[in-house]
């Protein structure tokens, strides 16, 4: 505004002062024709002895300070040097006398200006009067200047008043104009201010701030509107917030930044739900516990942690996974959980245990570890109403708040595993069931038929072979004619007891079917097998089986081959052992046959 006013004030100066000098010149131009024609006239009427008086009348005019006539040179070589104003010439009118150009000037400094202005008077035989009559010169030759002076301090006053009054009014229509535009504007900045600083907060998650309506315009009903769009942001954020905390089974966090808080949690649910597909997929139960290691690892950063899988029938804890290494040791806690599962407090009460406050809770935690500051939560996999798995995550002192905020989602993700690893329990459970002898406990004939190439692959691999070993209790029909069917079962079940004793825990022993069972040595050549065939063989000779009040005596023939010596074909190796097994029967029984070729009578390719 003070620009305008300025800008305004030096055009309005300069304007008046142009305007000025343009009057002044006019006037002096017109009054110095004046004089030209009144002299002109004396002259020809013969009165110019009274020009003085004319002067000085007409510089008594109001407005001009000065009127004065110089005469030129040509004048006064003819008619004299004249009055004496005619001869008070200055330097400006010897500068007219030699241009014949007329001057206007100002003059007289700031304070009392004056315009000036001098016109020559130059000698022409045009017009209406011929100057040459009477003045003696050539044509264009300057008889003499006019001087006029006249002041314009009255101008100058005037313009500055305009001026003064028109910055006045200016300055008053701006004054009116920014009160106005301030009334109309203000409201507009309160409410872009509001609104920015409302959208930098929602920018954090923030959606709690509300705009104050300050006008009942446009203005106002865009601030009723941004906090409509704010109260219903806010509500839908809380119900969904509400809602994913009801599926984590926890309580919404207090947060002001519901937008990080919600969207982190619905992006934990999508990575559980993720989670869920691919343990879905896995074949074993062990590959669940990796994919939960891995999940405690990378998605909460958590790198010491132990995951344990309870046996009820056998009440024992196995170390699934510690600190992400497959069947380690334990380590975080006391090894006694192993062969006694309730010293573990999380499989006594079912619940999580939190050993941050409190690391004496549970004394089966390890006493190293507390030693060194470390604490625990141990969380339950809750199976078929009972703990089947316990996750234990060890804690260190700035590692306890991350933990705290990590459990609800780390427990979502144990629900989702949860039916899972009972799932694949059963199935393990159906097939063990499957593959195993319901009565004696030894693996059964399926399972040879599933496992017998991964033994022949071992055996390639390790470059050493194997042996088979047929054996066939003798003369067990008459146990079971004469003391029946529930004596011969004890009698199966307490041979395969002697089996199991006298084998090593790499080996095998299968119920073949019936009273006939297989034997196979892992890394064991016919050589070396034929002594364990005599071992058990004695073994059994040597047992007394109990047939209700009675003891008995059985004996067992044996029959061997060994696989890649023998038979280049697992299958052929095992019809050696059994060809073999046919010949200790057929040579009086309670022996140990080892196949050679001749017994192989048939020649016959199997």
């Amino acid at each position: 505004m003070f620009l305008l006013m300025f800008v305004i004030s030096l055009a309005g100066l300069a304007s008046f002062r142009d305007f000025s000098i343009r009057a002044a010149t006019e006037h002096t131009r017109t009054t110095a024709e004046m004089i030209r024609v009144a002299l002109t006239e004396s002259m020809l009427n013969g009165t110019m002895d009274t020009r003085h008086s004319l002067l000085e009348r007409i510089a008594g005019v109001e407005g001009l300070d000065e009127a004065r006539v110089v005469r030129g040179d040509a004048v006064k070589e003819q008619f004299g040097e004249g009055i004496a104003m005619e001869t008070q010439a200055d330097r400006l009118d010897y500068q007219v006398m030699i241009t014949g150009e007329a001057l206007y000037t100002l003059v007289g400094g700031y304070l009392n200006p004056r315009f000036r202005a001098t016109i020559p008077y130059i000698a022409s035989s045009k017009g209406d009067v011929n100057c040459l009559n009477c003045h003696q010169v050539k044509e264009g030759t300057v008889l003499g200047v006019v001087t006029l002076s006249a002041s314009i301090a009255h101008m100058r006053t005037a313009g500055i008043i305009t001026v003064i009054v028109l910055v006045s009014v200016v300055a008053l229509f701006s004054i009116i104009s920014l009160l106005y535009l301030r009334r109309i504007l203000q409201p507009l900045a309160l409410t872009a201010q509001e609104v920015e600083h409302a959208v930098k907060l929602a920018n954090s998650g923030d959606f709690s701030v509300r705009i104050q309506p300050h006008t009942n315009d446009e203005i106002g009903a865009i601030a009723k509107h941004f906090n409509t769009l704010s109260t219903g942001i806010t509500n839908k954020l809380t119900e969904i917030r509400h809602n994913v905390a009801c599926l984590v089974q926890t309580q919404p966090l207090e947060t002001t930044d519901l937008l990080t808080d919600t969207a982190n949690t619905v992006s934990g649910l999508v990575k559980v739900s993720q989670f869920k597909q691919a343990i879905e997929e896995d074949e074993t139960s062990e590959e669940v516990f990796q994919r939960i290691s891995e999940v405690l690892q990378a998605e909460f950063q958590f790198n010491t942690f132990s995951i344990y899988e309870i046996d009820s029938n056998r009440k024992q804890i196995r170390s699934v996974c510690v600190d992400g290494i497959a069947q380690a040791p334990i380590q975080w806690c006391s090894p006694d959980i192993g062969d006694k599962c309730t010293a573990c407090r999380v499989v006594r009460t079912g619940h999580y245990i939190d050993g941050r406050e409190n690391t004496l809770i549970c004394r089966s935690f390890s006493h190293d570890a507390q030693s060194q500051g470390y604490k625990y939560l141990c969380l339950p996999v809750i199976q078929s109403g009972g703990v089947g798995s316990v996750i234990q995550i060890v804690l260190k002192p700035e590692e306890e708040a991350s933990a705290e905020r990590a459990r609800p989602l780390v427990e979502s993700y144990l629900r989702e595993a949860a039916p899972v690893l009972q799932a694949k329990r059963l199935m393990a459970s159906l097939r063990e069931s499957t593959l195993n002898d319901a009565m004696t406990g030894l693996r059964n004939r399926r399972f040879l038929e599933e496992y017998a190439e991964t033994l022949v692959n071992q055996c390639k691999r390790r470059r050493t072979a194997m042996t088979l070993m047929m054996l066939d209790l003798d003369y067990f029909k008459t146990v079971n004619d004469t003391y029946g069917h529930d004596i011969g079962d004890a009698i199966l079940i307490d041979l395969a007891a002697i089996f199991m004793a006298n084998v090593r825990e790499s080996d095998l022993v299968i119920r073949y079917g019936g009273e006939e069972f297989l034997i196979i040595l892992l890394d064991t050549d016919a050589e070396a097998g034929v002594s364990v065939a005599d071992k058990i063989r004695a073994a059994v000779e040597n047992h007394q089986f109990k047939a209700g009040s009675t003891l008995l005596t059985k004996t067992i023939s044996i029959g061997l081959a060994d696989y890649p010596n023998d038979g280049q074909a697992f299958w052929q190796a095992l019809k050696f052992a059994d060809v073999s097994l046919y010949a200790a029967k057929e040579n009086g029984r309670n022996q140990v046959v080892r196949f050679s070729q001749e017994l192989w009578v048939s020649k016959e390719k199997y």
